[in-house]
């Protein structure tokens, strides 16, 4: 794979100060910033389009236009050019290699919902090429992407949103929630408790060939070579829907290599929210224990044995030592959603309902006036996409930043490490590290296959 077309950190760099020499922002950040007028709508592309690629570009038809999408599977790409025409009337560009869309000038923020493995890779890349960034949810495959995004934002000064919309969306009953919490409505907080829900496990998958319309070997990009797999049965009916076992394609957040399981799916979700709520978005855990757990194939070393069966843990309970003294159940049994429990209460919220004896007791004694903008920063954004644009626009980091995003993130990655090693895992915050473990600390990172390293 040749990288002729990667945007370095050196050239990013140089890039910067011809335009301070010669008293000009770059072309991309002029129109972000809407100098060439207040009501420009900003232009966008998006990257990796299957489910959630087409679910955050469909809500930023109202506040963009878009120019181009990539994917690396022709059908999937075909696809979404054709609804995109028919959403904005106008037919996007469309690549099958995302290095395309960073080298046009005119774009200037892209929307990258690929497989996890990929999201580091580029969203790096891109900004280095100019462009701000809206990146779905789990941000990393690794803690050290996290700490190298947070880098890179910093020195180059982009706008980075992270698809945790339940920030902004859901009809407000997390930002409520959240809200509740800070009002003392439950007094002090001594236990909050996510439910995320489960994995199934598969049968042996075996290898197959591989569909025409994907290009595998790019698809793989950054993770180990393997072979493609999938159920004969299920292929049959290749693009036509989502079939329940098949290789990474299709099923990507049940394997390790490509992702974390329910942990960094939905975790990324409740977890982010817990700890907002909690006040502990720029630390972190002192302990995570895991209780109970069950992969669904064996390991050794904190390594799955064999490549042909889902390896994310199906069931879990894990147990987090918060600042504070407040203790966190992340679990796969029980509703989804988050408990919160406090000194003088405790309340239920997740995207369809807030319930609970101080729920009920707001009719009679409501929050203060503003307690809901209070906990975003401002008036809250009409969707996250509408928060992306806004902060592209101001030039502030928007209501789902890096830092708080990676902080929270971590711990969700911390569990699957604790689950994969079968152990509890002491964790310095302000290191962010895994104390007297070096085992457990080799997983906070993890190699890119060659040909598709991070060029800084």
């Amino acid at each position: 794979m040749s990288n002729s077309r990667q945007t370095t950190r050196r050239q990013f760099v140089q890039g910067v100060a011809a335009a301070g020499a010669a008293g000009i922002l770059l072309p991309s950040t002029n129109r972000a910033r809407g100098a060439d007028s207040p009501n420009e709508r900003p232009v966008f592309a998006t990257i990796g389009l299957r489910n959630q690629g087409w679910a955050i570009t469909s809500k930023s038809f109202k506040f963009a236009d878009f120019a181009a999408l990539a994917d690396v599977d022709s059908n999937v790409l075909g696809a979404n050019v054709e609804k995109t025409q028919k959403k904005q009337g106008k037919k996007p560009d469309s690549y099958k290699d995302y290095r395309k869309v960073l080298d046009r000038k005119d774009i200037d923020a892209v929307m990258i919902a690929t497989p996890d493995h990929w999201h580091t890779k580029v969203a790096i890349e891109a900004m280095y090429a100019g462009k701000d960034v809206y990146c779905e949810k789990p941000l990393t495959l690794t803690i050290a992407e996290g700490k190298l995004i947070e880098k890179v934002v910093k020195e180059t000064g982009k706008v980075f949103q992270v698809g945790t919309m339940q920030r902004t969306e859901s009809g407000q009953r997390f930002l409520q929630a959240i809200a509740l919490v800070k009002a003392g409505r439950i007094g002090t907080v001594k236990k909050v408790t996510c439910g995320i829900g489960g994995m199934v496990a598969s049968l042996v998958i075996p290898v197959a060939s591989v569909p025409e319309v994907l290009d595998w070997d790019f698809w793989l990009g950054p993770a180990p070579k393997v072979d493609y797999r999938a159920l004969p049965e299920m292929r049959k009916g290749y693009g036509g829907g989502v079939p329940l076992y098949s290789n990474a394609h299709y099923a990507f957040r049940n394997w390790h290599e490509y992702s974390g399981g329910k942990l960094t799916d939905w975790g990324a979700h409740h977890v982010d929210i817990a700890t907002w709520a909690l006040g502990a978005s720029d630390t972190g855990p002192s302990k995570i224990t895991p209780l109970e757990f069950s992969l669904p194939v064996a390991y050794k070393d904190g390594h799955p044995l064999v490549n042909d069966q889902y390896n994310a843990a199906t069931s879990f309970k894990i147990q987090v030592d918060m600042p504070n003294n407040v203790e966190m159940i992340i679990q796969s049994e029980g509703d989804n959603g988050i408990l919160f429990e406090g000194s003088k209460g405790r309340f239920f919220v997740n995207r369809g309902k807030i319930t609970g004896l101080p729920v009920e007791a707001l009719k009679d004694n409501p929050l203060p006036s503003g307690a809901i903008e209070e906990v975003y920063g401002g008036k809250v954004s009409e969707n996250h996409s509408a928060n992306f644009v806004e902060a592209i626009k101001s030039r502030k980091q928007p209501i789902s930043d890096v830092w708080s995003h990676n902080r929270m993130l971590e711990i969700c990655h911390l569990s699957n490490i604790a689950m994969r090693l079968d152990r509890e895992l002491q964790w310095d915050p302000t290191k962010r590290e895994i104390i007297g473990d070096a085992q457990a600390n080799s997983f906070l990172s993890r190699e890119n296959r060659k040909g598709f390293e991070i060029n800084m």
